[in-house]
């Protein structure tokens, strides 16, 4: 019988899945739980060594015997210190070596409670991955512990080999062996140039529900019309303008609107089986809920650096490598007839019109990107505008930029003025008034050119605040939640060396946006200043997600 600590279960289950085969177990009482769990699966040999220092080196000796990794485990406090030495040598002479180390609750740490300290990270450097698992409450807690395992396992044989520590609280009681068997546990594997792809082959004629999802790309680079077209007819697609041209053209760039159309209700009937992604940051909230609700039977995930990234929770393989190569090498290998499940979603894509709204920050965002000149680039900032931008439709020659490494608002303004400084295209900016004040020292330099032109969406406050379901902000705290202000940019424009527009109706905009868009050249850079009302704007939005639904 084993343990009922979910967390040390999952360790289990997936040092078996990762091929460790030989451990190395100290006595104590803290760590009886992972000791006897460990002990009594028939999958591994374990070791008894009481001496943690001799234990360490016992298992380096195991691991360089077989050329495989070892693991080595210990109870709380000073006798995780003891297998210092072992690491150490482990690491220099590039050893996968396995650290388990029990530990007592985090709110336990320093407070006089016997074989205490802080354990998570004593290695420092010498150590090629560190992870403190949590104590498994809810199925987050489930899902971010088998990541952090998979993650430190993966890390034993990735650039080099070398050792890992692996950190377990553990709280009372741990003297319970109720489960009968192992339960299974996500594992995540990483593959390498022509084994990804063999690999993926084969994963690929398994199923027939097959999603791609494209992250943010730069935009200097593009998906080859030849690949595109050879692996369209495979996968639904699913980007984002902040993707460029890293999709084939008919890619499903809306993904709001189409699962806002689609409903919770048919969220299930739509599931992928297969999902392949790559790129940066999503934006889609709802894509996310979508894929962590119904999430696929594989999902791969394509990243030149191969780390662990588990935005939808379901990861089961990372295949390190530029993901444009991958496509390329993986395009001519795919046969057969072309997947139905594409048109399950164009079916409701055809369903949509492009969005279209009157005088608002939407309404603004739209007609601008509507009209931008050809080869030109634009800039989103982060919060509501670069979400707003989603809604329309954009040239396929245009570059987006935007600063979704973290999302802040800060320093949006000054990247695109950094950018337009070194281009020779016109550079437009869409960013909303909490951004650009944020940031307006982006301004304060002589660096910029007449190719800059900024669309300033000033509606008092931060909008984004105002449509979150479930927010009810009182009048005496408005000011500190939605940093409401009456503040206008005119004056730092115009001693700035930009022509100034500003619109506050439908007539003014249409007249503005004609000159902002303009694209023969100008003597100055340009500022439109457009002044909505929040609240009509959130009531606008709403009513165009609810009209979907009809």
């Amino acid at each position: 019988m084993y343990t009922d600590k979910k967390n040390i279960l999952q360790l289990a289950a997936l040092l078996k899945a990762h091929g460790i085969r030989k451990i190395v177990l100290c006595p104590g009482s803290r760590d009886i739980p992972i000791v006897q769990t460990l002990a009594r699966m028939p999958e591994f040999t374990c070791y008894p060594v009481t001496d943690e220092r001799s234990a360490g080196f016992f298992a380096l000796g195991l691991a360089l015997n077989e050329n495989r990794p070892a693991a080595v485990c210990c109870t709380s406090g000073s006798a995780l210190l003891n297998l210092h030495p072992a690491v150490a040598e482990a690491f220099y002479q590039q050893v996968p070596l396995v650290v388990l180390s029990a530990d007592r609750p985090g709110a336990w740490i320093g407070q006089m409670d016997g074989q205490t300290l802080p354990q998570p990270g004593v290695f420092g450097g010498l150590v090629k991955k560190s992870v403190s698992l949590p104590e498994i409450k809810d199925s987050e807690d489930e899902w971010f512990c088998n990541r952090l395992i998979n993650e430190a396992l993966l890390e034993l044989n990735h650039h080099g080999q070398g050792p890992v520590h692996i950190n377990i609280p553990v709280s009372q009681p741990f003297f319970n062996f109720p489960t009968a068997e192992i339960p299974p546990a996500r594992v995540i594997s990483r593959y390498e140039g022509n084994e990804a792809i063999h690999r993926f082959i084969r994963i690929f004629k398994q199923y027939s529900r097959r999603m791609m999802v494209v992250g943010q790309m730069n935009p200097k680079n593009a998906l080859s019309r030849q690949t595109a077209e050879a692996l369209a007819p495979h996968f639904a697609w699913m980007t984002e303008n902040i993707s460029n041209q890293a999709a084939p053209p008919n890619a499903i760039r809306h993904i709001e609107p189409v699962l806002a159309a689609l409903g919770k209700d048919r969220w299930e009937e739509m599931r992928p089986d297969l999902l392949v992604t790559y790129g940066g940051h999503i934006i889609s909230g709802r894509l996310k809920k979508f894929l962590r609700s119904c999430p696929p039977a594989e999902h791969w995930h394509i990243a030149p650096d191969g780390q662990v990234a588990d935005v939808f929770q379901s990861l089961t393989a990372v295949v390190e490598m530029d993901p444009y190569r991958f496509l390329t090498e993986t395009a001519p290998l795919i046969s057969g007839t072309a997947s139905g499940y594409p048109a399950l979603w164009n079916d409701v894509c055809r369903t949509l019109d492009e969005a279209d709204f009157p005088f608002s920050e939407m309404g603004a965002v739209g007609k601008v990107m509507r009209s931008l000149p050809p080869s030109s680039v634009l800039h989103l900032a982060n919060s509501s505008v670069v979400r707003y931008a989603q809604l329309f439709n954009l040239p396929p020659d245009i570059e987006v930029l935007s600063n979704r490494g973290t999302n802040g608002i800060e320093g949006s303004l000054s990247t695109a003025a950094g950018y337009a400084s070194a281009s020779g295209k016109l550079n437009f900016v869409l960013i909303g008034d909490l951004s650009f004040f944020y940031d307006m020292n982006a301004l304060w330099n002589s660096n910029y050119g007449n190719n800059l032109r900024i669309l300033l969406l000033n509606n008092s406050g931060g909008e984004i605040f105002h449509a979150l379901p479930g927010l009810d902000v009182q009048p005496a705290t408005t000011r500190f939640v939605i940093a409401s202000h009456q503040t206008s940019a005119r004056a730092w424009a115009e001693d700035r060396g930009f022509r100034y527009l500003s619109a506050r109706n439908e007539e003014e905009l249409e007249d503005a946006s004609a000159l902002f868009t303009q694209e023969t050249g100008l003597p100055q850079p340009l500022l439109l200043e457009v002044f909505t009302d929040k609240e009509k704007d959130v009531e606008l939005l709403k009513t165009y997600y609810h009209n979907l639904k009809k």
